[in-house]
């Protein structure tokens, strides 16, 4: 008789986690459905529609599904047709959106659909694939999140090396008591609108290598 086999501690940790992410976002989805419709007329209003911001990120593996956030910047161009900056073009409600992390609550459906977790490396555009370091894409290893150890630790004050070097981390020493602490500390940095964006920037500049690094690889492999 063939012997069964049992789901080593890890996966079935992640199982747990998996079903917590499932039923806490579908839960939560249900309980904030009238502030969600109230924030949605509210950008619908102040920013225009759609008032949803949809892009492709990267998921767990490197797998592309398309990220869900409340719209918080306009589509004002310049006199040849270019869209403005971003800092020209987020307007006031997007901006108490981003401090307050608002703008993340359509995320949910991503957490509900399994894309995404509550908590992880937070989600980042396709492009950066290339340009990790094999280290650095290791941070693909579990699925992104919501809340996360760079959102925990200071957000968009933080270098994309430091991000990064968090991400593994986590990665590393991944355990459900982990992402209940780094839950806890993410909301209390939202509380406290620590790091929303980085000097000079509206966010975040983009991310284009590290060059000190000597693991760099140029394709997607």
């Amino acid at each position: 008789m063939a012997e069964t086999k049992r789901p080593s501690g890890r996966r079935l940790r992640l199982r747990v986690k998996r079903a917590l992410d499932f039923t806490i976002a579908g839960l939560s989805l249900a309980v904030l459905a009238p502030f969600i419709a109230a924030m949605a007329t509210l950008v619908a209003i102040t920013t225009g529609r759609p008032v949803l911001f949809k892009q492709v990120r990267l998921g767990q593996d490197g797998r592309p599904f398309t990220l869900l956030k409340f719209r918080t910047m306009s589509d004002a161009r310049d006199d040849e047709g270019n869209l403005l900056p971003d800092g020209k073009r987020i307007t006031r409600t997007g901006r108490v959106l981003r401090q307050w992390s608002l703008d993340e609550l359509p995320t949910l459906l991503n957490v509900l659909r399994g894309e995404m977790s509550l908590v992880g490396p937070r989600p980042l555009l396709p492009e950066y694939w290339s340009l990790y370091s094999p280290t650095q894409r290791r941070r693909h290893e579990l699925p992104p999140g919501i809340a996360g150890p760079v959102p925990a630790h200071g957000r968009n004050s933080l270098s994309w090396e430091e991000k990064f070097d968090l991400d593994v981390w986590y990665v590393d020493n991944w355990s459900l008591r982990l992402d209940a602490k780094t839950f806890a500390r993410t909301l209390w940095k939202a509380m406290t609108r620590e790091g929303v964006s980085a000097d000079g920037h509206a966010t975040m500049p983009r991310f284009e290598g590290s060059p000190s690094s000597p693991e760099n690889l140029g394709g997607r492999g």
